[in-house]
């Protein structure tokens, strides 16, 4: 079917079955003039003289989705223009002739609620469907509360929902979601055919009427139970998890009709709260930070990417390794002898197993990813590689050699990366003969599973190779954030601030573990200490000084971090930090107490200042959204939603508060201006002081967010 520029929806008849192509391309999303075209064609269908109907999508997609900027005009109070999902959906599943979905790749959120108010569904082997509203902070909105339940046990189907986790159409087919499983793509829409003509002469079943996958007594109660364990367990401040399990019990409690109902209001709510705005403007600001102006809007070569090689095998060049394995590509691995290239090979297998382990991948998948590694004592192992990443220590005249010598090996046409984390990268290109094809792609450990890479570009790097730079964090499935090149590039440099507000406040008076707590409480995946901990303290105290010197007219560093690396506690790793680590659980250690009485007795014994839990939010994150005007300014970023993206990515930072950016935008940028300069003058701390280009931001009533 050829693609338009319109939404459209195809009609063809085979002999008595009528096929509806939906076609929106590239993924067919539930576009408002989609619905209009379908509640249209449907409208005109003669059922009195078809057998059954068949739903597919043009091109190889079913429905990826519900269309996210009609989401967007939702949730700003726009009125929706044609039929609402849900009563075109209701008019499907009430056809008095079987309607069959037929879904090849994917069929999501509102494709796959399109797809259970059909009567039947025959897939390819490559679908995937899924409802993954809770992802935007929404629920189901269209059924999907519903029916899910109904066709597959309340228990399968709140787990699909509070986890965003799609399912294969082999999981499908066994729980009851697919009715029929086709082996070649080609052949599904012909087999839907078949399909509907075999189930026709039996009346068709809605969905929404089933009760024969619905429990009753206790095993209602323990499924009940079990979903909002699952809840309360996967969310934390946040509301839209208990309208989801709200609207699923409603449904059960008083039948689908009365859940329907339910279902609107909730998600008619979740759609107002501050999550669902937060976290739809980062779908947005991630679609958006993968355009970069003079790069992504031009034509390059296509560059060879299937061979990669590491130099480095530590935690962190391991990790690339196992990301790199992990995407299918051929991975040579380069140490400095044979024992730590073992040492590296093994710690890639780890790496894998622990996939195994919990059930990620096959055993079988796991010795085809092995095979693509090889090891090497040997620089001249890299010559025939299409991209070299160098992730040794960070020492910078090792660096230097080490690319000087890979120079002289790769290809001309090889992509030259480093994985440095504070280090000049046009200092490391310096001495090279084509530093245009040098660049930065800093991942975050762990590497394999962590989403976020920096591109980092100097003012030597081509556009071509921050293309292909772009091209292969694609083929890794990561969030890449194109960054200029400045130290402490965009994550380590916006949350400086953070780390050193943390030892100040602390040096104040503020108990480490308190202010882990308050920052837990907050969203963040942990406190500062303990990420601290977890990311090596020695490691810390050296990437601070590098930082401190670049930054030194705004720098604070409390003693504490090098007073417990001194003493040998250098976090998780060695089993201490400011914590006691046991089976890698964090424990209060009373004998902090002296480590900080002492970082305070070095600083003078400041005096000890009361902070209320909003103060301490307050204080750390300001920090980070000042710094992060000052990235605006000095155009590190695209675009200031970029940072956003970033530090969620990142850090950690709560999708469902939308970004630093986003929750500082929440209060108004005068607000932050006055916070801050509230602080300042409070501590008299130049950290504090609200930069120039904050202050015309706020004088202008400009968001954050629009501020270039």
């Amino acid at each position: 079917m050829p693609a338009t520029d319109s939404p459209q929806v195809h009609v063809s008849r085979t002999e008595d079955v009528a096929v509806l192509t939906l076609d929106n391309p590239p993924v067919n999303a539930l576009a408002e003039r989609l619905l209009v075209a379908l509640d249209q064609r449907l409208r005109e269908l003669d059922t009195s003289s078809l057998r059954a109907i068949v739903i597919v999508g043009a091109g190889d997609t079913f429905v990826a989705g519900a269309d996210i900027e009609r989401l967007q005009r939702l949730a700003s109070g726009h009125a929706p223009g044609g039929p609402s999902l849900g009563d075109l959906l209701n008019r499907i599943e009430g056809s008095t002739v079987p309607v069959v979905a037929a879904i090849d790749r994917h069929a999501l959120g509102g494709g796959l609620e399109l797809a259970m108010s059909c009567h039947y569904r025959v897939a390819t082997q490559r679908a995937r469907l899924g409802l993954p509203e809770l992802g935007l902070g929404l629920i189901p909105g269209a059924g999907g509360t519903q029916r899910l339940p109904r066709l597959i046990g309340v228990t399968d189907a709140a787990e699909m929902m509070l986890t965003s986790k799609p399912v294969d159409a082999a999981t499908a087919h066994d729980r009851g979601l697919v009715d029929l499983v086709v082996e070649d793509a080609k052949d599904l829409q012909s087999q839907a055919i078949a399909f509907a003509r075999d189930v026709a002469p039996e009346p068709p079943v809605a969905a929404l009427l089933r009760q024969d996958r619905l429990p009753a007594g206790a095993e209602l109660t323990n499924a009940l139970d079990a979903t909002r364990s699952l809840a309360a367990k996967r969310f934390r401040n946040v509301a839209f998890p208990t309208l989801c399990v709200e609207a699923i019990v409603a449904g059960i409690e008083q039948g689908g009709a009365a859940g329907l109902a339910v279902e609107r209001s909730r998600f008619e709510q979740a759609l107002r709260d501050e999550p669902a705005q937060a976290m739809i403007h980062l779908f947005f600001a991630e679609r958006a930070a993968r355009k970069v102006p003079g790069v992504t809007d031009r034509e390059f070569p296509e560059r060879p990417r299937g061979k990669i090689g590491v130099i480095g095998g530590g935690t962190m060049g391991s990790g690339i390794a196992t990301a790199l394995l992990n995407a299918s590509l051929d991975v040579c691995l380069v140490e400095v002898d044979a024992d730590a290239c073992d040492a590296a090979r093994n710690r890639v297998a780890g790496f894998i197993q622990r996939a195994v382990d919990k059930g990620r991948i096959s055993a079988t998948q796991a010795a085809k990813r092995l095979a693509a590694l090889s090891t090497s004592a040997d620089l001249q192992a890299l010559r025939d590689r299409d991209v070299v990443i160098e992730a040794a220590t960070e020492d910078v005249a090792l660096k230097q050699a080490l690319f000087q010598q890979v120079e002289g090996i790769a290809s001309r046409s090889a992509l030259l990366v480093t994985n440095t984390s504070t280090i000049d990268i046009a200092h490391l290109g310096g001495k090279l003969e084509s530093p245009a094809r040098l660049l930065g792609m800093h991942f975050f450990s762990p590497a394999h599973i962590m989403p976020l890479v920096e591109v980092i570009r100097t003012k030597d790097t081509e556009p071509a190779a921050v293309a292909a730079a772009l091209d292969l964090c694609k083929q890794l499935r990561k969030t890449p954030v194109t960054v200029g090149n400045c130290p402490g590039f965009l994550v380590n440099r916006v949350f400086m601030p953070y780390g050193q507000l943390a030892g100040f406040a602390i040096d104040r008076g503020v108990h480490p573990y308190h202010l882990d707590r308050v920052m837990y409480d907050f969203g963040m995946p942990m406190g500062p200490c303990r990420v601290s901990d977890l990311a090596g303290i020695d490691v810390g105290v050296a990437a601070g000084q590098i930082l401190d010197s670049a930054y030194a007219k705004r720098a604070y560093r409390s003693p504490l971090r090098r007073l417990l690396a001194d003493a040998g506690r250098i976090g998780q790793k060695a089993g201490a930090g400011h914590y006691l680590y046991e089976n890698g659980k964090a424990i209060h250690d009373a004998d902090l107490d002296a480590y900080v009485e002492a970082a305070r007795a070095q600083q003078g014994h400041p005096s000890a200042e009361k902070f209320a839990d909003e103060d301490l939010v307050d204080l750390l994150l300001l920090g980070v959204v000042n710094e992060a005007s000052r990235i605006v300014e000095d155009g590190i970023v695209v675009r200031p939603s970029d940072i956003d993206v970033a530090v969620c990515a990142g850090m950690g930072f709560p999708r469902y508060r939308g970004g630093p950016l986003h929750w500082a935008d929440r209060h108004g940028s005068q607000w932050v201006v006055d916070r801050l300069q509230h602080f300042a003058d409070r501590f008299e701390l130049p950290l504090l002081q609200p930069t120039e280009h904050l202050k015309a931001v706020a004088s202008a009533g400009t968001p954050l967010l629009a501020a270039g």
